[in-house]
């Protein structure tokens, strides 16, 4: 248990059981007295806060989408097109989810509630416009986030299907870039360089060094250490 004495500010104090919770036990499978016994707060405190576990789950999914992508950008040039960079960055979400089951809970959760949802699409589809832009040149603001409203989607269905001999990851990346780059228009070519560039990738082992370094900064921002 964290007490007041080690971490003062009430509201840290639940960031910092809840991510490590969450990570480690499951996101449902953290109930409320869990986390009012482990944050020595209480009921009414935490209300005044976050008001439902969802609330601390969009600080988590935050910190995640922030963190994830520029660590996805690290292994990259600073000449990688910007069509290799939005494969990679796809492909690492959805190998992650398949290595870590808290993790997949996790992200199905993120989207799946309306207003955790509602983030992802607003933070998505403003970076989609910078990546796309110019190949839906008429396409306003509010198209590519319509738009992302539909891939989020199909990210949700691809996410919630676990891998199995059939569709095994690498069929499982391939067909959700195919679909998302005809989405978007992007050229025959740009798909076929970006495709077969991470076809080359040990993806399992580059995602597992991004959840590494992903979890140290958790500990780091959070205050908390995993458990061994």
């Amino acid at each position: 248990m964290i007490s007041r004495n080690d971490i003062k500010d009430p509201k840290k104090r639940i960031l910092s059981v809840c991510v490590q919770m969450f990570i480690e036990k499951g996101y449902k499978q953290t109930t409320m007295l869990d986390i009012l016994k482990e944050s020595d707060v209480s009921a009414g405190t935490f209300q005044n806060i976050f008001h439902t576990k969802d609330g601390v789950l969009l600080e988590l999914i935050e910190f995640m989408f922030n963190n994830q992508f520029s660590m996805a950008r690290n292994f990259l040039s600073e000449s990688t097109s910007i069509e290799i960079l939005y494969a990679i960055e796809t492909a690492i979400q959805l190998t992650l989810v398949e290595l870590n089951e808290n993790l997949h809970e996790i992200y199905l959760e993120a989207y799946t509630q309306p207003k955790l949802i509602e983030y992802i699409n607003q933070k998505t589809s403003s970076e989609l416009a910078k990546i796309f832009s110019k190949y839906n040149l008429n396409w306003t603001e509010s198209d590519f986030y319509e738009v992302e409203i539909a891939t989020s989607g199909i990210m949700r269905s691809f996410m919630a299907k676990k891998c199995d001999k059939y569709f095994t990851l690498n069929k499982k990346i391939n067909l959700f870039l195919k679909i998302a780059f005809d989405v978007y228009h992007v050229s025959e070519a740009k798909q076929i360089e970006a495709i077969e560039y991470i076809s080359k990738i040990d993806m399992i082992e580059t995602s597992n060094k991004i959840m590494k370094k992903l979890f140290s900064m958790l500990e780091m921002t959070f205050d908390f250490k995993f458990s061994q």
